[in-house]
């Protein structure tokens, strides 16, 4: 199994030096970061699998990292909180984090709450993976992978080989944002070193074949893009 990654965001060095340290030693990569801008940065360019952020940081609050990452991903954040204050919890809860911590902390109860929450991640997302062979429906379309057919209310819209691997990724994924460097990964494999130019060219064609459905392949600016479903109309002719 590949290394996960954990990005901690705090603003103090001793912080973050103390929580790379023992993550390190418990088998993670770690990358660090002391505002809230990088961990941003961060968070949409090289994804990381959890974040360690801190509430109270420079400039760019916790709670506005954690609101930005939410508009667009289910990254995992553990929230640092500088204070035993159920409203500083309640607040970050609310605004999305999976788990806080209040500092000072013990860095192996840090070690044992990212393990409980990658867990919980991974465990929720093999309950909810597909069968891989399983035909999959979304509004109106149907993709089976076993005759590798996807038709449009009942008509057959052919697809190239990466259209329809790009497709099936997009519907196992729907309503998540997907980055550029994650398509290419999920469906031209880790040993594809082709450019990110790759996939908008492959989009843009499923985007025209799928023209007459009900899906819709949003871009989501500065981070990639996500499948959605349109609402019908419910216009008649």
């Amino acid at each position: 199994m590949a290394q996960q990654t954990i990005l901690v965001v705090d603003d103090e060095a001793n912080i973050r030096e103390l929580a790379e340290m023992y993550l390190v030693r418990e088998g993670y990569l770690v990358r660090t970061a002391s505002d809230g801008l990088r961990a941003l940065e961060i968070a949409r360019d090289d994804p990381p699998d959890l974040m360690v952020l801190d509430l109270m940081l420079p400039g760019l609050d916790g709670r506005e990292v954690c609101r930005q990452v939410r508009a667009g991903s289910n990254l995992p954040i553990l929230m640092l909180t500088a204070r035993d204050d159920d409203f500083d919890k309640i607040l970050g809860l609310e605004m999305g984090a999976d788990d806080y911590m209040t500092k000072p902390f013990n860095p192996r109860e840090l070690v044992a709450r990212v393990r409980a929450i990658l867990r919980r991640i991974g465990a929720a997302a093999a309950d909810a993976a597909p069968d891989p062979a399983a035909t999959r429906r979304l509004g109106d379309i149907a993709i089976n992978p076993a005759s590798r057919e996807v038709t449009v209310s009942g008509a057959i819209v052919p697809l190239r080989t990466k259209e329809f691997d790009l497709l099936l990724t997009f519907i196992d994924h729907v309503n998540i944002v997907l980055s550029r460097e994650q398509l290419l990964n999920l469906v031209w494999g880790y040993d594809f070193y082709g450019q990110t130019r790759t996939v908008d060219v492959h989009v843009a064609h499923l985007r025209e074949k799928l023209s007459a459905s009900r899906l819709q392949i949003e871009t989501v600016w500065g981070m990639g893009y996500k499948l959605v479903e349109r609402e019908s109309t419910g216009t008649q002719d």
